[in-house]
């Protein structure tokens, strides 16, 4: 009986690669703007492909599906709960005055855009990026 022929080895990425790859996790968050939702997946099977193959790829995509989770994802959901609320409490004119941080509510998946992108051109100059207070999570989780 032949023996099958061994599985080709993973190889690492070059520097470049890395860059790119670690930039498209971060970009994905612009998918969001047409699909709603797609972001995180994105960056979900970016983090899968490449995990064992970069540390640094896998970290920026874990770090791009978290965020986009938290901030894209659950504010959406926020606002949209804010908007309802305050257009039901309009009926007894409360409501109006609940509109201003409803509004304000709704940029914040604007304000998560942004910071995907800034995130994005820090990942194509081979800077290490790291979010705002998700980035030490998810380092000491990973590499824990």
């Amino acid at each position: 009986m032949e023996a099958l022929p061994a599985p080709a080895p993973v190889t690492g990425l070059s520097p470049s690669e890395e860059h790119t790859w670690a930039m498209i996790a971060q970009l994905s968050i612009l998918a969001n703007l047409f699909t709603g939702f797609l972001g995180p997946v994105i960056a979900l099977i970016i983090y899968l492909v490449y995990k064992e193959r970069s540390r640094y790829v896998a970290y920026q995509s874990l770090q791009a599906f978290i965020f986009q989770l938290i901030w894209w994802i659950g504010a959406g959901a926020l606002a949209g709960i804010a908007w309802a609320v305050s257009g039901l409490l309009a009926i007894v004119l409360v409501g109006c005055c609940l509109m201003p941080f409803a509004l304000f509510i709704s940029l914040i998946p604007v304000a998560a855009l942004v910071y995907g992108v800034v995130a994005a051109v820090e990942c194509s100059q081979g800077r290490d990026f790291r979010y705002w207070l998700i980035g030490d999570w998810v380092r000491s989780t990973y590499e824990g």
